[in-house]
């Protein structure tokens, strides 16, 4: 098992060095060292400096670019992530109306995350216009506008916004603009939109790796009765091969286990790298990351399917240690046994930790306190889990943990 986990950190680690100039932290890894209370990891960190050189990591993955303060899914916002170091930069896919691939967090998100509903012309395309609130009868502001209501051309016409709505709002400007107090709109002037092919030119031009997440339909299959989930989970590989992009600088994801299943039989150089993403607790009832049980598939079945890398949320990985600390939960200690590697998703994406980090920290609600526990759980993650890699919406904090910790 040991020999299995070292070659899944050598497939991480693997190739020639990253390429490009020196990480560009900012002050914000040192902001939270500074919210860490008084231990080891603090003065080991602490001793870390800032005056030393920074290099990019894959353990420092991009979550969408650097979302916390950048449009996600834009070339501003990969540009980012980039000079913060990320040595994996991920693009989620969905295609257009006209078959071509895009970055786009979901297929249906354009209302949320780009400016369509200020674009007349474009918004009367959407699968559903904007729908105000009602506070007489209660009914919520709605919008659906998907990458399969335009074609390339048209998608890329788009600006990227930080993506959030206001369902109370009754008119389009309201709704459009609310994003979160601790994100920002400083960057958000410009966000230009990339297809799947313009992210793989731009992130090859990086010397970085590449981590392309096929997205789940939202829109029956064959899409118009063409175009089938075989034909589109086809086309994300035969990009990579088109631009001459080795298999072992990619990291296909995908949350549906039929997607990583067709790449190990008919790409297996792409499928033996590729990551299944977790969301059982959303997707199986009575799912629990601390009983086997409620586990379908079980790790073990995962591994004899071929799955090589799983990567849950951040919650699943962890539980309250003894004494106020954090410790690998029973489904992270599972994940080791049957010899799976481990990625998580998504650090710095709940916003400020002083009321427990919300979602992505549920299971240690009782032990966070504030955001130094961004540092203290991504010590645990690397540190005991063993993970391989981490997503961050703010790739500069992973990247000077692993610059600090020596993480590949």
């Amino acid at each position: 098992m040991r020999a299995i986990m070292a070659g899944l950190m050598l497939i991480l680690a693997g190739g020639p060095a990253l390429a490009g100039e020196a990480a560009q932290l900012g002050p914000r890894p040192f902001y939270l060292v500074d919210q860490l209370k008084p231990g080891p990891l603090k003065d080991k960190l602490a001793a870390c400096g800032v005056d030393r050189t920074y290099t990019p990591k894959t353990f420092s993955i991009s979550h969408r670019g650097a979302p916390l303060m950048f449009p996600e899914h834009t070339r501003e916002g990969l540009i980012a992530a980039e000079r913060m170091g990320a040595g994996i930069i991920e693009c989620d896919v969905a295609f257009t109306k006209d078959r071509q691939l895009v970055c786009r967090h979901s297929q249906c998100d354009l209302h949320t995350t780009t400016d369509i509903l200020a674009r007349p012309a474009l918004a009367a395309k959407c699968s559903q216009g904007f729908e105000p609130a009602d506070p007489a009868t209660g009914r919520k502001a709605s919008a659906k506008c998907c990458t399969s209501d335009l074609t390339l051309e048209e998608f890329k016409s788009l600006n990227g916004k930080m993506d959030a709505a206001d369902p109370d709002a009754t008119h389009v400007a309201a709704y459009m603009n609310v994003t979160p107090r601790w994100r920002t709109d400083l960057y958000a002037g410009t966000g230009t939109l990339l297809s799947h092919k313009e992210y793989i030119a731009l992130v090859k031009g990086m010397g970085r790796k590449f981590t392309p997440e096929l997205k789940a339909p939202q829109m029956p299959m064959p899409f118009e009765g063409t175009y089938t989930q075989d034909m589109y989970t086809q086309q994300l590989i035969d990009e990579y091969k088109q631009a001459g992009i080795p298999a072992s600088d990619v990291y296909p994801q995908s949350f549906q286990l039929r997607d990583i299943l067709y790449w190990l039989e008919k790409e297996p150089d792409f499928g033996r790298q590729a990551i299944f993403l977790d969301n059982r607790d959303e997707t199986a009832k009575g799912f629990d990351p601390e009983n086997p049980a409620t586990w379908q598939p079980s790790m073990a079945d995962l591994a004899q399917k071929g799955v090589r890398i799983l990567a849950p949320p951040l919650w699943m990985l962890v539980r309250p240690g003894p004494d106020g600390t954090i410790e690998p939960s029973t489904y992270a200690r599972a994940a080791k046994r049957a010899g799976l590697g481990l990625i998580a998703w998504s650090l710095e994406r709940s916003g400020p930790l002083k009321e427990g980090g919300g979602y992505y920290y549920q299971s240690i609600k009782p032990v966070v306190t504030g955001d130094g526990d961004i540092l203290r759980l991504l010590d645990v993650l690397h540190g005991q889990v063993g993970v391989m890699g981490v997503f961050s919406d703010w790739p500069a904090t992973t990247t000077f943990y692993a610059n600090c910790v020596g993480a590949p």
